[in-house]
């Protein structure tokens, strides 16, 4: 596994790709280091939140600049500028932390909207953050943000894939576009389909139609897929898609 075109990131110990100022694209641990998976039993309003992953990464002796990925729900889908206006708010802590500066910001993420049992606000659903490999490891975790059916740049609405269309070829045409831009991330990560152990599908619509000719043959089910019941969190948009492979994962209180 190479990462001659990721950047590097050395207070986390993990490299990442380079996104938007409100997340990276990707994230991939350092040699000798793997990375941890911590979710809440409930969604945990995001001020709290940010202050119990502090408790967290402090009792694990970690620098807060470990912290590398983020998983978010929000109440409701946003249009584009009150999304831009909830992540400058939302790298305000990141900047504190030594993780963002100068619009640079090598944490990925994800942000949904359940549609079902939606939290009042922003709220932190998992995060996750580098720890020292126990032992030498064969390979490197790592953990993608999510990819939707449009370019990840301002001017969404603009470049959405059959914008407002949801029959099943236009479903299909999303989710294949959403799986070449996430494709393109393991290329320059130097990774492929065989290195994820877990693949997440964000969607209110029925996919199964397009589960063997864009997943499967794709060797994209080899660990499962995990299937949210939720919407991206930008109006208009209609799936998301992410991958990992991580070490270890936790389970913390609400």
């Amino acid at each position: 596994m190479t990462q001659t075109q990721t950047i590097a990131f050395p207070a986390g110990n993990y490299h990442y790709l380079s996104g938007g100022f409100q997340y990276s694209a990707a994230v991939i641990a350092d040699d000798g280091h793997i990375i941890e998976r911590a979710r809440f039993r409930r969604p945990v309003a995001l001020a709290e939140g940010f202050a119990r992953i502090r408790a967290h990464l402090t009792s694990l002796g970690r620098p807060l600049t470990a912290l590398c990925a983020c998983e978010l729900r929000s109440p409701v889908p946003m249009d584009e500028p009150t999304f831009i206006a909830f992540n400058r708010a939302y790298v305000g802590p990141l900047a504190e932390w030594g993780l963002f500066k100068d619009d640079v910001n090598p944490v990925a993420r994800c942000n949904l909207v359940p549609a079902f049992d939606a939290p009042r606000e922003p709220s932190f659903h998992a995060f996750s953050y580098t720890l020292r490999a126990p032992s030498s490891v064969g390979t490197r975790d790592f953990v993608t943000s999510g990819a939707a059916e449009c370019p990840d740049r301002p001017g969404y609405r603009d470049n959405i894939v059959r914008l407002g269309e949801t029959s099943a070829q236009a479903l299909s045409d999303k989710l294949r576009f959403a799986l070449g831009d996430l494709e393109s991330r393991f290329a320059l990560m130097g990774i492929d389909w065989a290195d994820v152990a877990d693949t997440r599908l964000y969607t209110v619509h029925d996919l199964h139609h397009a589960m063997q000719r864009e997943l499967a043959e794709r060797g994209a089910l080899a660990g499962g897929l995990g299937w949210h019941w939720v919407r991206p969190p930008v109006k208009d948009l209609e799936i998301e898609i992410d991958a990992r492979s991580v070490s270890r994962e936790t389970l913390l209180a609400a």
